[in-house]
């Protein structure tokens, strides 16, 4: 890993997505808020008492076809700094509740990867929660955020056939349950190919769905 980045530490910002993107890269914008963060499809992001929001930008070496498995590689990362589990294509879940994302943005000569983490929140909303049981203090958010990176990029040093693709299988709640996806599909996830997507099983065949075509999947 040779990839030597800018670090901007700010305390609020409006999207760190659009801050990094507003910077040269490679540059990473950590952010204790966000006044008007988003998740994927552009829902809007939440920020529990003690979050953590870091945008990484840079251009990637691999293929620009190869781009998309990015967002499991981030999720893959996550999971080794925050021993979290992975629900595909991008949430980040701890005891069944979701404690942060993966947005992955690209206007075809850079990659902005976002990462949103609730490091801790004492009466967090249904189905939600954060990492860590008491507050970790203001210092944790950006020594998280510069270890994802690191893991982020030392994964894909490996290459878009070697990032982790086994690890990824292993640590992903959805494969195994029902799913739905809009608008109207349902089936039983089955798997997680070579190229990043979902395989799932529909009324006896297999059907890839991509993170890009898909807008929203939830385990049945």
């Amino acid at each position: 890993m040779d990839t030597h980045y800018d670090i901007i530490p700010l305390e609020e910002v409006t999207s760190t997505q659009d801050e990094a993107r507003a910077r040269p890269q490679p540059v990473l914008v950590v952010a204790a808020r966000q006044s008007a963060g988003r998740g994927r499809s552009g829902r809007p992001w939440w920020n529990a008492p003690r979050a953590l929001a870091a945008s990484f930008r840079w251009t990637p070496s691999w293929p620009v076809e190869a781009w998309s498995r990015i967002t499991l590689v981030a999720g893959l990362a996550a999971h080794g700094v925050l021993d979290c589990s992975l629900k595909w294509p991008n949430d980040l879940v701890m005891e069944g509740r979701k404690v942060g994302g993966i947005l992955t943005e690209t206007d075809g000569s850079s990659v902005v990867c976002g990462l949103g983490v609730n490091l801790w929140w004492p009466e967090p909303p249904e189905q939600s929660g954060g990492v860590f049981e008491s507050d970790p203090g203001p210092d944790a958010a950006l020594g998280l955020a510069i270890r994802w990176v690191d893991e982020l990029l030392r994964r894909l040093d490996e290459g878009p056939e070697r990032w982790g693709i086994d690890e990824y299988r292993a640590t992903c709640t959805t494969i195994g349950k029902a799913v739905n996806w809009s608008p109207d599909g349902t089936g039983q996830a089955v798997g997680v190919d070579e190229l990043g997507r979902l395989l799932v099983s529909v009324a006896g065949q297999l059907v890839a769905l991509s993170s890009g075509e898909v807008h929203v999947v939830s385990e049945a």
